[in-house]
């Protein structure tokens, strides 16, 4: 065995990692791009600006090699993007990113219609102005110029194989996450076509995640490498993530927080609950993951913090001057509630148009009330998740990643709220690593993705479940029955709410 590289393009990181596979010498690089804007609704990415990230970071991993031999290249991405290209492949479009809600009409209509369970359960992935089935009827109602242009559309990972290796391809865990795919037949469903106005044509061949290319002479040129190096397809982040962080055994789930957050666990076939609630991806042919994703995650307490402690200076220390306001109030910030909808919502409610509230409030009420408030909010949400992920196959433990857990108070809520054991784990390279596991696995030098984990995961044991008091169990506990009966009566609040949006200004 020699070095294996993952590499793993998330929505404004590109991070790449080399893991020599005898020795467990390893190093990684990142770049970063930003995430545009242009108009409301609107959250796209320049696609050179993105492979040029993707080049820099793995050029830089492939000098600190310094000539070692790279085995194979494993790519994972970030799920849902869409991109159009001309009949000379070149991009038509930005990469309409997941975070793009430009076809919010187009997921209400289809959801008013009584479709929103028929093509989940068709194709694994909720309807939302995210999924690329709906992006697509967005550009056949809305923009036919450039709909007509697109002589084919593939997804963000396509793009960056094409760049690595002159193919127009697509694997099947990107394709679950596209709306397009059935997930009995794993081939683009004839419906979902059709109501995306494309033909199939338009899309590129779904191989496995565990199929093999080979990196062109051209990409070669770019990162220093030869060309004809394998390049496994690989899978999208969120089960690369589980993958990575070692949630892949029954009754593990895995737990990711950043900006938005996700809860996911693997099991050997596609399941989802029958309310419509969780999403279906795969991860490999006999591994797919479900589970759900929130759009409000770190963000709200970033938020939180912004507008209820302004006075903190920025920099290294603010972070920790805004927890410790929060951390001075008791848990449960006596009987104030946030739902924290700020970006609207997915999972369970699938709804980009949801409002945020604080709920309770009280005279007494201070800054760090809201601050605190504002991360049990979105405990909560992801408590929830976690018990309708319960419903579908059994959760015993949580293993969270993600910035937000440096802080002590974010472990402890979470931890309290969940009801669950939550082991916390070291995620720098996180789907990275994934990438760089399912490649061993790809390559046939490990006979199991349990085995490539044993063998590029970081070595010692598995951390300690974080300590909860019993006080913080039974108040959280209290919580989460008042935030279901909340999200019971969400529709009618959110009535009202929008009402309040319309009102004439005094």
């Amino acid at each position: 065995m020699g070095v294996v590289i993952g590499i793993d393009v998330g929505t404004t990181t590109a991070k790449v990692i080399a893991v020599d596979t005898a020795s467990g010498w390893r190093i990684a690089a990142f770049r970063e791009y930003r995430l545009a804007e242009p108009q409301p609704r609107w959250q796209v990415q320049d696609p050179k600006m993105v492979l040029d990230a993707v080049d820099g970071a793995l050029a830089e991993v492939v000098a600190a090699c310094a000539g070692s031999a790279i085995d194979v290249i494993g790519v994972g991405s970030a799920m849902h993007g869409l991109v159009g290209l001309d009949e000379d492949l070149r991009p038509v479009t930005d990469i309409i990113t997941w975070a793009d809600t430009r076809a919010h009409a187009e997921a209400a209509e289809l959801r008013a219609a009584g479709r929103g369970r028929e093509l989940l359960h068709l194709s694994g992935t909720p309807v939302h102005p995210m999924s690329p089935l709906v992006k697509l009827m967005w550009f056949a109602r809305h923009d036919q110029p450039t709909a007509s242009r697109a002589h084919r559309w593939i997804g963000l990972k396509d793009l960056v194989l094409l760049h690595l290796t002159g193919r127009v391809v697509t694997e099947l865990s990107t394709a679950s996450a596209s709306g397009l795919l059935d997930l009995s037949t794993r081939t683009w469903a004839d419906s979902s076509l059709e109501l995306a106005g494309v033909r199939r044509e338009q899309l590129p061949e779904v191989l496995p995640t565990t199929a093999l290319l080979e990196l062109s002479r051209e990409a070669g040129g770019r990162v220093g490498l030869p060309a004809g190096i394998p390049v496994n397809t690989g899978a999208t982040d969120g089960p690369l993530g589980n993958l990575g962080t070692g949630a892949i055994e029954p009754g593990i789930a895995g737990l990711s927080m950043g900006t938005s957050g996700a809860v996911r666990t693997v099991v050997e076939e596609p399941k989802l609950d029958e309310d419509g609630r969780l999403f279906c991806y795969a991860l490999t042919d006999d591994a797919w993951v479900v589970g759900a994703a929130i759009s409000n995650g770190g963000v709200v307490a970033r938020w939180a913090g912004e507008v209820y402690a302004p006075d903190v200076p920025a920099g290294p220390l603010r972070d920790i001057q805004v927890m410790a306001m929060a951390s001075a109030v008791p848990a449960g910030s006596d009987g104030l509630i946030m739902l924290p909808y700020l970006l609207g919502e997915r999972a369970p409610l699938w709804d980009p148009e949801l409002t945020g509230s604080y709920l309770g409030v009280r005279h007494a009420h201070g800054r760090g009330h809201f601050i605190r408030a504002a991360i049990e909010g979105v405990a909560l949400q992801m408590s929830s998740l976690v018990d309708v992920l319960d419903t579908v196959t059994p959760v015993t433990e949580v293993r969270c990643t993600g910035g937000v857990f440096r802080a002590d108070l974010w472990r402890q809520v979470m931890a309290a709220t969940i009801g669950r054991p939550l082991v916390p784990t070291d995620d720098a390279e996180g789907s990275a690593l994934g990438s760089a596991i399912l490649a061993l696995y790809a390559t046939r030098q490990v006979d199991s993705l349990a085995a490539g984990l044993e063998l590029l995961s970081p070595a010692g044991e598995v951390a300690d479940p974080i300590g909860v008091s019993e006080a913080d169990r039974l108040t959280y506990s209290g919580l989460r029955a008042r935030a279901a009966h909340l999200l019971g009566a969400y529709d009618e609040l959110q009535s009202y709410l929008e009402t309040l949006e319309t009102q004439p200004r005094l």
